[in-house]
């Protein structure tokens, strides 16, 4: 009888507590708010497992639960290290993987991936042989003094101060192609596993680096010693990368002559779809190598040679795996501030697409979902070069911020151009070449009228030559359509005295 009323108190306390929540939310909707956010958040960090409380061994990785991307953030802050927990309050800027359930890949490209994951193989040795290894083996290259820039090496800034460490020492000795060193750091199997991951990730000029190493651990689960494995472009690495840099430097001598960052972009998506073969037995397919100088490779190979041209071009290029169907990799690029998604695997197709070419997690989302590191990249939210039409199917025409120019400088009407075209003239001290954009083709037609009538002299010519006390001039101008409707017009001004 006593514990039949002690569970009937105990129900009616529970019920009491839920009714107060009812009339207390009722009154002051924000503390439901407030409390759906504590029970998210807390969620978020159960299933992540990188919030966990610190323990006497370091963590595997040492970040948030969100990467921002706001592009008001400068590079450092975007992708730096957090070691703090807490709520996210700019959760829309938080990548968030869709379930793989609803991952539908089309049929055309079902058969596209390719992409191998990190492999690792770690062995257990006993106290002798670790004692043994700790007093015969050395750092090899420490990477003491080496700097990277999160803003091209985002996976790099996902760890602690001591994880970066090892990433330095890892990439200074695949550098060197020096192959068995002992870690300059302690870390388990999962933490090395990250650092390793992370180096491979960020740097495809290692074309000769083999994404699988060996560990040995102690029984304490220590690393004592760290196997890279490297491929048979190391043999003879020289000219390995002579031919490496050479179809390299082929495609990046073009496109860096281009005006904007978007339309260095397209030529480099262009230039690899029209260089590479898929095939998913080719050799080294997981490596830049097998795209620019073999021209043969899945997945992996054009989203590292993605990257590293991009790279090369001064624009922020990330590597990002995941799953569409299989394991698959992509890119992320960073554009005037704002991040896409970039999938030229899926775009070399038997007729070469745009379909796959900036677009945002939200068009991404029920083909492509990222995992393992690669969900702590910056979320694709861009809008500016979301739609952006591809030249041929803009039939040529170019916008503004492919010629360099903003829409501030459009001018409206012909007056202004006569204004223009003067102020132009006279800050180049007389000859020489400018341009200037007008609104439409009725404003393009009427300076084309104006020039062929003599209307302009009046309007603006007569006074450029009585100020330069000229004699004559000679005016020729080219004329393009750009989106929009819009021209730019070309004046190669030459001024006799």
């Amino acid at each position: 009888m006593k514990l039949l009323k002690k569970l009937l108190y105990i129900l009616l306390g529970i019920l009491t507590f839920v009714s107060l929540l009812i009339i207390v939310g009722a009154f002051n909707p924000d503390f439901l708010d407030r409390l759906s956010d504590f029970l998210y958040s807390c969620n978020i960090s159960h299933k992540s497992g990188l919030l966990d409380e610190r323990k006497e061994e370091p963590k595997n990785l040492s970040v948030t639960d969100t990467v921002n991307s706001d592009s008001s953030y400068t590079s450092d802050e975007l992708l730096q290290n957090i070691s703090k927990t807490g709520k996210n309050t700019r959760r829309e800027t938080t990548y968030v993987p869709p379930k793989k359930s609803v991952i539908e890949v089309p049929e055309e490209v079902s058969d596209r991936s390719g992409y191998v994951p990190v492999k690792e193989t770690n062995e257990q040795i006993d106290d002798k042989e670790a004692e043994t290894l700790e007093k015969e083996l050395t750092y090899g290259e420490t990477g003491d003094g080496l700097t990277f820039d999160t803003e091209f090496y985002p996976y790099y800034g996902m760890l602690d101060i001591s994880l970066q460490k090892l990433y330095r020492q890892i990439y200074a000795n695949a550098i060197a192609v020096n192959g068995i060193f002992t870690p300059v750091e302690k870390v388990g199997p999962e933490q090395l596993k990250n650092v390793f991951m992370a180096v491979v990730n960020d740097h495809p000029e290692i074309f000769w680096l083999d994404s699988a190493y060996r560990g040995k651990f102690s029984g304490g689960g220590i690393c004592m010693q760290i196997v890279l494995q490297f491929n048979q472009t190391a043999d003879n690495l020289a000219e390995s990368k002579a031919d490496f840099d050479a179809a390299a430097n082929g495609i990046i001598s073009e496109a860096q002559n281009l005006g904007s960052d978007y339309e260095k972009e397209e030529y480099v998506h262009n230039a690899l779809l029209d260089r590479i073969e898929y095939d998913i037995g080719a050799p080294l397919n997981q490596t830049a190598y097998s795209a620019l100088v073999n021209g043969r490779t899945v997945c992996a190979g054009y989203a590292r040679a993605f990257q590293y041209l991009m790279g090369k071009l001064g624009i922020p290029c990330y590597y990002c795996t995941g799953y569409a169907g299989q394991n698959h990799a992509w890119n992320i690029i960073r554009l005037d501030g704002e991040f896409y998604n970039v999938d030229t695997t899926w775009d070399d197709t038997d007729q070469n697409t745009y379909n796959y070419f900036n677009k945002t997690d939200g068009d991404f989302s029920g083909t492509h979902v990222r995992e393992d590191l690669s969900v702590y990249l910056p979320s694709c939210n861009g809008e500016k070069y979301e739609k952006q039409e591809s030249s041929e199917a803009r039939n040529g025409k170019r916008s503004l911020e492919e010629v360099g120019l903003s829409s501030d400088v459009v001018l409206t009407g012909l007056n202004d151009y006569y204004q223009d075209c003067y102020s132009r003239i006279m800050q180049n001290g007389g000859s020489g070449q400018f341009q200037n954009v007008v609104e439409n083709a009725d404003i393009w037609m009427q300076c084309y009228d104006a020039y062929n009538s003599d209307a302009y002299s009046e309007a603006y010519m007569n006074r450029v030559l009585s100020e330069l006390n000229a004699h004559s001039c000679e005016v020729d101008i080219q004329a393009e359509e750009l989106q929009d409707g819009k021209f730019l017009l070309t004046h190669n001004i030459t001024i006799d005295y």
